[in-house]
């Protein structure tokens, strides 16, 4: 039987540890072919490049999947790969293994989770997969057969069209990880500030600053369900329409 395609990329740069450990976790799966930016795409969302041009290079790494470096957007690799680069449509698309949380709110700002998003929208099973831990020596390697299980048992029972899993796994040793919960996203935001300074040349700069408010302490939420120590996968729509308020709206909007 075929080994299913896999495309792998992420938002933190093709050589970044947490992508490399989820490439070799995938060739133990199936055929993989990684494309991912050449530079790190940490909050690009769903953008992409249209006011200049994109290029790709194959790139030589170890393991025995296909390696391309793309100077676009986590978006724009996908794109990419499924219209210059890949043999045919793939399997799965999955995205990560982002160093840092894409939990609740979190998951609008995400290169991570955006590329996964754009296969959605391409009509294929999309993963994004998040650890909590933004350290560039982070052991990814605890949460593997939990990866490795939800791509297996999301290649062998296909969501519907339109929805992708948003994967955050806590910062925990494999011992320490009580197993997986289906979650809702957390109401949760980013309370922001702009630090305001001053450069030698006496022009004002700003740094953003912040903290994360979570008001959500619900049982079903996916801050509640990490910070127990569970891995949390909340299905995601990229449909925004607000259906239940419809028919509100055309009442308010009634001009007749």
């Amino acid at each position: 039987m075929e080994r299913p395609l896999i495309l792998v990329t992420n938002d933190d740069g093709i050589t970044a540890p947490g992508v490399r450990n989820l490439v070799s976790f995938m060739n133990e799966i199936g055929e993989v072919v990684v494309v991912a930016p050449n530079s790190p795409q940490s909050g690009k969302g769903h953008a992409i490049t249209i006011n200049s041009t994109l290029s790709f290079e194959e790139v030589h790494l170890e393991g025995p999947q296909r390696d391309f470096s793309c100077s676009g957007t986590p978006v724009d690799c996908v794109k990419m790969a499924l219209d210059k680069i890949l043999p045919r449509r793939p399997d799965i698309v999955v995205s990560g293994i982002n160093h840092g949380a894409n939990s609740s709110i979190n998951v609008i700002y995400s290169g991570t989770m955006s590329a996964a998003v754009e296969g959605g929208v391409e009509g294929l099973p999309s993963i994004g997969f998040s650890l909590l831990d933004f350290s560039w020596e982070a052991d990814f390697t605890q949460a593997k057969e939990y990866i490795q299980n939800i791509v297996r048992r999301t290649l062998e029972n296909p969501m519907p069209k339109g929805i992708v899993l948003n994967v955050n796994i806590p910062k925990l040793s494999k011992e320490e990880i009580k197993g997986v919960k289906i979650c809702k996203q957390a109401h949760a935001k980013w309370e922001e500030s702009f630090d305001e300074r001053v450069n030698p040349h006496g022009k004002k700069y700003y740094w953003l600053t912040g903290y994360f408010n979570n008001m959500d302490d619900s049982e079903d939420a996916d801050e509640t369900a990490l910070a127990n120590g569970y891995i949390s996968i909340v299905p995601v729509k990229f449909d925004l329409t607000a259906y239940e308020y419809m028919k509100t709206l055309e009442e308010v909007m009634n001009f007749d």
